[in-house]
């Protein structure tokens, strides 16, 4: 093992377990080993009593019915449930869905899929904030539009859509309205009835229990809400998802749940103290830097951050071995491509290539934030030192002017 200091800053992309989580997961790998399935003898019993119990937990936290639950292996799983089970189960009504270009891919890639099915969708744009326009939205809907996608959170910038106004409009019009709410449940009060939500996906790694176990909240009630089942076999979850349940991590999944309700505001106020704090101080230590999507309407533990006339993935190059966070380019075959949802925001390649994405978490400290702002300080002035554009910039060349030319 090394010795280096390593800071763990990318909780957007998957929580660290609590120990709490732990402890009460456990007993159910091998004291309790039945499956929730078998009502024939005190394993299984006891195993769905677990289950049970951590259903109310996860339906306590989000102020729903816990029969309106259904597990999953998590939250792509649940997408497309949300997505194609409701598209094969209301098509007789309508072929059309309406989501935003900004989604995560597990929902943009199942609406491809049911583009190629035979469906319609509409892919709404963003503001420079990254918000949706709301007459847009209801300009789109049409009289076979029958469900409407949109992320209560961002995962790359954080950015909070108008979630109530959205279920206002659902309403008005008769359509059903689902959430891809991974970055916001166990982070902000998330209230899908309240909201005007009727189906909504989350997961448990994303709150600080395990990875492999989610969660798709379908509404029974003004409206009852159906989905055509994605996976067959035994008619488990209410006829909507087969498949054994992961008894150990759906109590995990409760338990980060109960956890969170209990703490989240707590860990809100500090989280966004110290977010604030890395944002103001890295601005004040160097040029050129963008905060990315809105300020206002945010999660309180995220930011995505621009050091313009600097390569993002050169940066953390400085500092990986130590930092853990996220760049705004994804790996994709041999090219290394902006991030669509700063492209969407409006965003040139140059600022897209050059973003950070810092989560933060319940276990991160101050010392931790101290130490990345003078880490990031020192990188992005090393590297703007090997610069010639970062040279020409400060001579006063506008650079955003200049037309690059290529050699044939």
């Amino acid at each position: 093992m090394t010795n280096k200091r390593l800071i763990y800053l990318d909780n957007n992309a998957t929580t660290p377990c609590d120990p709490r989580v732990v402890d009460a997961m456990v007993p159910y790998f091998y004291e309790v080993p039945g499956n929730a399935a078998s009502r024939n003898h005190p394993f299984g019993w006891a195993a769905e009593e677990a289950v049970d119990y951590a259903r109310d937990q996860i339906a306590d936290l989000i102020n729903v019915d816990p029969k309106e639950i259904i597990f999953t292996s998590g939250a792509t799983e649940a997408d497309n449930l949300a997505l194609k089970g409701v598209y094969e189960m209301y098509s007789r009504k309508g072929n059309h869905i309406i989501t935003v270009k900004t989604e995560h891919k597990a929902v943009l890639d199942a609406c491809q899929k049911i583009e190629k099915m035979g469906g319609q969708v509409t892919y709404l744009d963003v503001d420079d904030k990254g918000l949706i326009n709301l007459e847009e939205l209801e300009a789109a809907i049409t009289d076979k539009t029958i469900l409407i996608s949109v992320m209560w959170a961002n995962n790359e910038t954080g950015v909070i859509q108008p979630m109530k106004a959205i279920g206002e409009i659902c309403e008005k019009h008769g359509v059903l309205f689902f959430s891809d709410a991974v970055q916001a449940v166990g982070k902000i009060p998330v209230d899908p009835k309240e909201t005007g939500v009727h189906l909504m996906a989350f997961t448990a790694h994303k709150m600080y229990g395990p990875k492999g176990v989610g969660a798709l909240f379908v509404n029974r009630k003004k409206p009852r809400v159906k989905v055509t089942a994605q996976v067959d076999g035994g008619g488990h979850e209410r006829g909507m998802r087969s498949g054994t349940l992961n008894v150990p991590g759906i109590v995990g999944f409760g338990k980060a749940a109960e956890l969170a309700k209990k703490e989240m505001a707590q860990d809100a106020a500090r989280l966004s103290k110290l977010r604030d704090k890395l944002e103001k101080e890295l601005s004040a230590n160097l040029e050129e830097v963008y905060i990315n999507g809105s300020v206002e309407n945010r999660m309180p533990h995220v930011a995505n951050v621009s050091f313009k006339h600097v390569e993002g993935e050169g940066l953390m190059m400085t500092f990986n071995q130590e930092i853990a966070v996220s760049s705004g380019s994804a790996c994709t075959s041999a090219s290394l491509e902006p991030s669509y949802v700063l492209v969407a925001l409006g965003l040139g390649d140059d600022l897209a290539h050059s973003s950070i994405r810092f989560s933060l978490g319940r276990f991160t400290k101050e010392e931790d934030v101290d130490y990345t702002i003078a880490e990031l300080t020192k990188g992005v002035t090393h590297m703007r030192n090997l610069s010639p554009i970062w040279e020409m910039y400060k001579e006063g060349v506008d650079i955003d002017a200049i037309e690059w030319g290529s050699e044939h």
